[in-house]
């Protein structure tokens, strides 16, 4: 098995092929591209004029810190009321912390210790003054240009049943015991954070099934059969949300979450059918009229999105992010951990009204890219489609950091190396 591993790993190296997955556990969810509700308008506030960036050296580094740090005004002037999100997002923070002061910050913002002492205030902190704990243990910095960008996700809820019946014929597939996933940092340092997933064959690794074959059967036998589905398009649906529920014929409700996918690339269909001509706008609610309404046509160009996700029954909170921990409806905000601190709160100012305000980032997305881009997580049921699914705005954004973090991190990067 070493042998096709290294050779998959010199391969990769030389050529820069292949079918490659970040990591993370819903790292494949693209950013949705649904119709929504109209759109509440806001002002914006302007992003700050950035500092130089720094060149930081071996004690403070990190993309963060090299994109630069400017320290924001004094929370008293930019935090908003008191508010149930105010009081979701430090409940959210408090779901964090555990994993805020044992996991390793990628941005190179921070340590473990540093969140200490917010941590340990915020377990006995009432929530009807929230506002408070985050004005007294933070301060907020803007990473690079701060100019923002938020989108939107939810929970889906679909039909389906536990047990093959008529109408409900659909497998949600639970991950098979033959999927490979190989850390190729582990062979070679040049592909350091890149994993791949595929499965061996005789001596060779080779790629997992695509969408199409598994949606011709390939895998009855090979991988649990959780459920199954009313609706295939709802499904792939749901799919691309990485997490959702199954409404059962007796009103119960199985959730369902993402366990992995098969490694092959996520091509959005609803370019290729507005490419093609097949629909105007590329709303989820058009795609899904069209593809009900040509069901043969429907599953081959399903099919072109060769890749798809495996599920595991949540029967805890939930729906998990890539912390590990249940997101919060209104508070979770997915970011790049590169550029924030995964369990800090993140202060969102749009031109859209409904995701202004506080957030934690409790998650991670395929498409959530970069120092300032997001994607805001609003629960499930029709409002939260509705939201989530027409969400597109652009600001500024400020992360909060423990106070002092800023004159730490801008006093070492600007300390020369002896």
């Amino acid at each position: 098995m070493m042998r096709w591993l290294a050779a998959l790993v010199g391969a990769l190296a030389l050529s820069a092929c292949g079918s490659v997955v970040p990591p993370g556990s819903p790292g494949s969810r693209p950013a949705p591209t649904t119709s929504a509700t109209p759109p509440q308008p806001a002002t914006p506030r302007p992003p700050l004029s950035p500092a130089p960036a720094p060149t930081p050296d071996e004690t403070a580094s990190g993309p963060a810190v090299a994109a630069g740090l400017t320290l924001g005004p004094a929370l008293d002037t930019l935090l908003p009321a008191n508010s149930e999100r105010m009081a979701h997002a430090l409940r959210a923070f408090r779901i964090s912390c555990p994993s805020l002061l044992r996991r390793r910050d990628q941005s190179g913002l921070t340590s473990g210790t540093d969140w200490q002492t917010a941590c340990a205030a915020s377990a006995s902190w009432s929530e009807a003054n929230a506002r408070e704990f985050f004005r007294r243990y933070f301060e907020a910095v803007q990473v690079g240009e701060g100019t923002a960008f938020a989108t939107g996700y939810y929970e889906p809820e679909i039909a389906g049943c536990r047990t093959r019946s008529a109408g409900c014929e659909t497998p949600v597939y639970g991950r098979p015991d033959d999927l490979v996933e190989v850390d190729l940092g582990l062979f070679s340092e040049n592909l350091k954070g890149r994993r791949i997933r595929g499965k061996v064959q005789g001596t060779a690794f080779v790629p997992y099934e695509d969408r199409a074959a598994i949606a011709d059967g390939a895998l009855a036998g090979r991988a649990p059969e959780l459920a199954y589905a009313a609706d295939p398009v709802e499904l792939f649906f749901l799919e691309v949300q990485g997490s959702g529920r199954i409404r059962l014929p007796d009103g119960g409700i199985m959730r369902i979450g993402y366990a992995g996918q098969n490694g092959r690339d996520y091509t959005g269909i609803g370019r290729l059918m507005r490419d093609r001509g097949l629909i105007e706008i590329g709303s989820m609610q058009d795609i899904m009229a069209w593809l009900h309404a040509n069901p043969v046509e429907g599953r081959a160009i399903m099919n072109e999105n060769r890749s798809y996700v495996f599920f595991q029954e949540l029967t805890g909170p939930g729906p998990l992010g890539a912390l590990g921990l249940p997101v919060t409806p209104e508070a979770t905000v997915a970011a790049d951990p590169e550029f924030v601190p995964l369990g800090a709160p993140v202060l969102l100012s749009l031109d859209r009204a409904e995701p202004n305000g506080l957030w934690i980032a409790q998650d991670t997305g395929g498409a959530i890219k970069g120092a300032n881009r997001f994607d805001t997580f609003w629960g499930a049921g029709d409002r939260a489609r509705g939201i989530a699914g027409g969400m597109s705005a652009r600001g500024s954004a400020l992360i909060l950091l423990p106070i002092g973090t800023h004159a730490r991190l801008t006093a070492r990067s600007s300390t020369p190396s002896p």
